[in-house]
């Protein structure tokens, strides 16, 4: 692609900082004339240098939305104090995408199995269920 070395302009609005989850939120308006769209790795890194962040992997950009005709994309954005803290706080499903969480790799079928067999048992027995045979 030609047009992935036209320069990118990111801009925040609506920052605020959220000190009960120990991070930085704001939505993230990206501007990119001549360019199909800007990857999120990407975006992780302007984001982090903007704010002087030490860890790029704090950051978390989701829910990019391209405006109709291109050339605009909008999303939120996230900046967490430490990797402890993301780690507690954000989704699993994001987690994996950001390569800080394994994905399980069992099937759906095992994982109803397994869920029906956890639920004819009670108390402590419950975890001996679950365990993979």
């Amino acid at each position: 692609m030609a047009g992935d070395k036209t320069p990118v302009t990111v801009r925040t609005r609506k920052f605020m900082t959220n000190r009960l989850l120990s991070r930085k939120q704001f939505i993230v308006d990206v501007i990119h004339q001549g360019r199909d769209n800007v990857s999120k790795k990407e975006l992780q890194t302007t984001i982090a240098t903007s704010y002087k962040v030490s860890d790029p992997s704090c950051v978390f950009v989701f829910g990019f939305k391209t405006q109709f005709g291109g050339g605009k994309s909008t999303g939120f954005g996230l900046i967490y104090d430490n990797i402890k803290v993301a780690k507690l706080y954000e989704p699993k499903h994001r987690l994996v995408r950001s390569g800080l969480a394994k994905r399980e790799t069992s099937s759906r079928q095992q994982r109803k199995q397994r869920k029906n067999r956890q639920k004819k048992e009670r108390g402590t027995k419950k975890a001996k269920a679950t365990a993979k045979k």
